[in-house]
This record gives C-alpha cells, structure tokens and sequence, in this order.
C-alpha cells in the first residue's frame, strides 16, 4: 500500500490558491503571478494533481483574437477535499502558518 505523504509548501499553495477560486477556472500563469513561482513548478503540480483526478482542464472556449486557447484549471471535489485537508493541518501543526498564509512570496534582493 502506498504511503500518503504530505504536499509540499508550492503544492499546498497552488490548492490553496485554486480553492480561492471555488468554482471559476484559472489560468495557470495567473496562478504563477499570484503564487510567485516559476511555470517549471507550478505545471508540473498541475499535472500531477490532474493525473490524481484533483484538479481537472479544459481549454478556453472563446479566446482573444490573435492568441491560441490557454488550458484552464479548477479543482475537482476531490481536490477540494485535499485543499481543505492541507489547511486544517497546517493550521494544527505547531507553528504552522494560518491558511490564508500558505501563499509563497517571491524573495527580493
């Protein structure tokens, strides 16, 4: 039987993030703006949770002229279930931050 682990920091905030959104859908650039994290990682988590049934796609319907269909992403029940999941934990944990502040903020120099 495979162990469940727990998500790491950038995938609890992509979750975080979705359920923000409840049922609309994003665009996967505007989660990297809003997260401060590079496509590489945020992709990545939403292909995974994707193969996981947490997170489901489509492509968007009407796209501006001159610019091809992006995929958009929402959370499944499930995913909702796990968003919810993360939150709670991370508000038991000792010194865990509250769940509006899973976010990750990009580092200045």
């Amino acid at each position: 039987m495979a162990r469940a682990r727990r998500p790491s920091p950038q995938t609890a905030a992509v979750l975080s993030a979705l359920a923000e959104t409840g049922a609309d859908w994003s665009h996967g650039y505007d989660l990297c703006r809003a997260l401060g994290l590079k496509a590489g990682t945020v992709y990545p988590i939403l292909i995974r949770l994707t193969e996981r049934g947490q997170v489901e796609t489509c492509w968007e319907a009407d796209p501006p002229r001159g610019r091809p269909a992006r995929h958009l992403y929402r959370l499944t029940t499930a995913g909702a279930e796990l968003a919810r999941t993360v939150a709670t934990s991370a508000r038991a944990s000792e010194g865990a931050p509250a769940a509006d502040a899973v976010r990750l903020t990009p580092r200045t120099t």
